[in-house]
């Protein structure tokens, strides 16, 4: 137990025989469970899993799909194992030992201090964030990231694609964890489900970890642009389910004014192009109108995106110097 809380880490495994043990063995004395979900592996890591002196301690379970389902469905699996087994907070940690197990105090404190109901790693806030973490990845973490403030509506979370997190009960039960995205696109994803909830996110500072014999499996190019389609998807679904269906707010009728604007100042904008080319001129009143609607579109969505974070601030709550300093201090 942690500060009198119930523990279970959740870690997601495809193809770790090589690493799966030493996540194990370096995995802190006060949690509880490790929930190893091997995602269909086509090497030995269930079979390195089973022959480690955790697992007949009882100290790790494993459990084995059937099918490979992703990184996300690994993880809607050990969360409901959590969920199911009355754990008060489950943390996902990954198989290649890229998370530090010395962070995990910092992740838990936020949560059993109800500070937040789910927290995050931050890696970009670091100093080293730049040097370590290669640069392709840092980039399209960062273009990722800016675009999940916007669609999941925390406006003060960064690095969106890391997994390094803690949820608490109430978090577990309010999601539907059999219709969370299964792909690379999970945090993503749950971060928008759990701002329609009204959970709390915060980001916590850790430190990037890389060359610890990890294998990616993940093609960064491919990555955003999937991601980038989900992301624009579920900005849509938040809009839906949280200010028209839940509970109505206008900042609805300003991102209609912006997104129609914008199209129109895109029409008009190629029709000023091919005047401008055609006659070596562009009559006055296209200008203006081109000038009008994207004045129109910006603003208003300038607005809409002003309205919804003032909507949200309270979801993400910023941790005072002092929350810092808790964090500093050893576990209970």
């Amino acid at each position: 137990m942690y500060r009198l809380q119930r523990i279970a880490v959740v870690v997601p495994a495809y193809n770790e025989e090589t690493q799966i043990a030493r996540v194990i063995d370096t995995m802190p004395g006060f949690v509880d469970l490790v929930v190893i979900v091997n995602d269909k592996s086509r090497d030995r890591t269930a079979d390195v899993v089973r022959a480690h002196p955790r697992f007949a301690l009882g100290s790790v379970h494993l459990i084995d799909h059937d099918v490979n389902q992703g990184v996300g469905g690994a993880i809607a699996s050990g969360y409901k194992h959590a969920r199911d087994h009355d754990f008060d907070v489950a943390v996902v940690m990954a198989g290649d030992g890229q998370m530090d197990p010395a962070d995990l105090p910092a992740i838990l404190d936020p949560v059993i201090d109800d500070l937040a109901d789910y927290t995050k790693g931050n890696r970009l806030v670091t100093g080293e964030a730049f040097r370590k973490i290669p640069k392709v990845r840092f980039f399209g973490n960062a273009v990722l990231s800016l675009f999940t403030k916007i669609a999941s509506g925390y406006w003060h979370v960064a690095d969106s694609q890391t997994g390094y997190t803690a949820i608490n009960r109430a978090a577990l039960q309010a999601i539907d964890w059999d219709r969370m995205y299964k792909r690379y696109g999970q945090p993503n994803d749950l971060l928008v489900r759990l701002n329609v909830a009204g959970m709390r996110v915060v980001d916590v500072p850790i430190e990037p970890v890389y060359n610890v014999g990890e294998k990616s499996g993940i093609k960064i190019r491919k990555v955003i642009f999937t991601i980038g389609s989900l992301l624009v998807r579920l900005f849509f679904w938040r809009l839906k389910e949280k200010y028209i269906i839940r509970n109505f707010h206008p900042l609805v009728f300003f991102y209609a004014f912006g997104f129609f604007g914008l199209l129109l100042s895109a029409l008009f904008f190629v029709r000023l192009i091919v005047l401008w080319v055609a006659q070596g001129a562009v009559p006055e009143i296209t200008f203006v109108a081109w000038l009008f609607s994207f004045s129109l579109g910006f603003n208003s969505l300038f607005f809409a995106m002003w309205f919804d974070y003032e909507a949200n601030k309270h979801l993400n709550p910023p941790l005072t110097h002092r929350d810092v300093r808790r964090r500093a201090l050893p576990p209970e």
